[in-house]
């Protein structure tokens, strides 16, 4: 039997996966770019591609579970840090294969999608992860030294990027230091005058999970340079990663002094 990321066995029977339930936004959009007839069910906040349609089972964190077993799906799959374990545990409790990710860097997410795909759905490996592949490899970062920088996912209460992210890692091959990355915390809630005390040269806000804005986060951080970024770009592993290096990296640059 084939395993998942966690290492877990997904009995996946003999015939070919033809129904596909997505409880994560991001494998979402990378099934329906892969085989577009594949997926049956998707999440509420699964927004690309715009116009998927597919049954709606609630959210990464509140999913149906009733709802996704009756659509019999072949394959649920999910992400060990968007979904909630006791909803994984309660779908393979009611007889349903879930295949479950952990993605914390670039590297992993390229083998991840292409284990997801290819082994777990039966799928050819696609052309777009190829192209991803080779967009990041291609990368250069911003020059000069790694900008130290903080970067908000949150407010009220302040929360950031810490150690071991996905977003991270993209972040640093672009030439971006993370000032909360030597803490224990993943995403550390730290309070804003803590935020400005760390020394950044850089504030960087995507417009998710919090939807930062030119009005709404900027504010908090005068006279530092501030970049507003793509949060798909930044967080997302799927068709964005080709390209994500071109989009942030554009966003960097408007904000640094030239």
């Amino acid at each position: 039997m084939p395993v998942d990321d966690l290492g877990l066995t997904v009995p996946l029977g003999p015939a070919p996966v033809r129904r596909v339930v997505s409880l994560v936004p991001s494998l979402t959009e990378a099934l329906a770019a892969t085989d577009p007839g594949l997926l049956v069910g998707a999440t509420d906040w699964c927004s690309h591609p715009a116009d998927l349609a597919v049954t709606r089972i609630g959210g990464t964190k509140n999913p149906d579970v009733a709802r996704i077993v009756a659509l019999a799906p072949d394959l649920v799959v999910a992400n060990d840090e968007e979904n909630r374990r006791p909803d994984l545990d309660a779908l393979r409790a009611a007889g349903l294969p879930v295949w479950v990710t952990d993605i914390r860097t670039l590297d992993q997410a390229i083998h991840s999608l292409h284990r997801l795909l290819t082994v777990g759905c039966g799928l050819p490996r696609p052309g777009w992860l190829d192209a991803a592949e080779s967009a990041w490899a291609a990368v250069r970062p911003l020059p000069g030294p790694p900008r130290p920088a903080v970067v908000p996912i949150w407010r009220r209460p302040w929360m950031v990027l810490g150690r071991d992210t996905f977003a991270g890692d993209l972040l640093g091959r672009l030439g971006v230091r993370l000032l909360h990355a030597d803490g224990p915390d993943r995403y550390p809630a730290v309070p804003l005058p803590d935020l400005l005390a760390a020394g950044p040269e850089l504030v960087v806000l995507p417009d998710e999970p919090y939807r930062f804005t030119a009005d709404d986060g900027p504010e908090a951080f005068p006279g530092l340079p501030v970049a507003l970024v793509s949060g798909r770009h930044l967080t997302w592993y799927g068709p964005s990663l080709v390209e994500a290096p071109e989009v942030l990296t554009a966003g960097l640059a408007r904000a640094l002094p030239q």
